[in-house]
């Protein structure tokens, strides 16, 4: 594990650039405009997982960008997030088009890593750049926060040199929601689940099933959190969304903030709001996605 005085030092003074190793910067200009100089870009693997919602990427995963998200991941160069930030901040407002929230805001919701990778690394690369982005994201009028309420809810196997299929399969079920945090989810304006790198959007994917989860038993319940007669059955009705047709949303789609659904609000349970109102206030956004992934009108 770093030390603190490591950590320091690359924020003093940066040994060389995350993406070309020009000595002396944190980023130099041609690597930052390599990860912040093209508009961010609606993203799909191929397969696409079932229940994967609307991604946007802020760049390809490939040369600079690429090693730039190693070198903070990796090598532990912290000084990164503040660039990866503003990257991830741009995919965020392409996934809200631009649309300020109203005063319930915007929950940045990391992806996260397993245990022992952050015990090797650490820290947790997209909680770290989650928070960047969120500055960056208040600091131009679009009131955000993180709500890291993902959990591990079981070892998985190392994902490299899995393919999509089996990556679906190794995470199926891994990822739960924090206690309570469901009517946090609920309440919010818009969800945004993010995340530093998107490949087969297995890990997305299952990160939307575990949100979705958390948030239907919130949305069925009173202010005392009991549940209302004749609305479970309708939840316990409703498809699975990992295996669903929720990931197959029209291509221009992007998240709806609370200001496009409040008439959709829930009668009598204050900030709640109908299943598919939540459906539509959830996307994603990731600092980069493999190149293949932006070739999404193919047939």
């Amino acid at each position: 594990m770093r030390g603190w005085w490591q950590d320091l030092g690359d924020l003093v003074l940066p040994a060389e650039c995350g993406g070309c190793g020009r000595p002396r910067t944190v980023l130099c200009p041609e690597c930052r405009a390599a990860l912040n100089g093209a508009a961010p870009s609606r993203v799909r693997p191929v397969p696409e997982p079932l229940g994967l919602p609307v991604v946007q990427a802020a760049a390809r995963y490939e040369d600079e960008v690429r090693a730039v998200l190693l070198a903070h991941k990796e090598r532990g160069a912290l000084a990164l997030a503040g660039p990866l930030g503003t990257a991830l901040a741009g995919a965020v407002r392409a996934a809200l088009d631009g649309t300020p929230s109203d005063g319930t805001g915007v929950l940045l919701v990391p992806v996260p890593s397993a245990r022992r990778a952050v015990r090797a690394r650490g820290h947790d690369p997209a909680r770290r750049i989650a928070l960047a982005a969120a500055g960056e994201l208040r600091g131009s009028g679009t009131p955000a926060r993180v709500l890291a309420v993902l959990r591990q809810r079981r070892a998985v196997a190392d994902q490299a040199g899995l393919n999509s299929r089996q990556r679906l399969d190794n995470l199926a079920g891994a990822l739960g929601v924090a206690a309570g945090a469901g009517r946090l989810l609920a309440g919010a304006g818009a969800v945004v689940l993010v995340d530093d790198l998107m490949t087969t959007g297995a890990s997305l994917a299952e990160a939307a099933r575990a949100v979705r989860k958390a948030v239907r038993p919130a949305e069925t319940s009173g202010a005392h959190g009991v549940e209302r007669p004749g609305e479970v059955g309708n939840v316990r009705e409703a498809r699975n969304p990992v295996y669903s047709e929720a990931g197959r949303e029209g291509r221009g789609q992007r998240c709806a903030v609370a200001t496009s659904v409040s008439a959709e609000r829930r009668p009598g349970v204050s900030g709640m709001v109908t299943p598919g109102a939540f459906e539509r206030m959830i996307c994603a956004a990731v600092v980069a996605a493999t190149p293949d992934s932006f070739e999404i009108n193919r047939n």
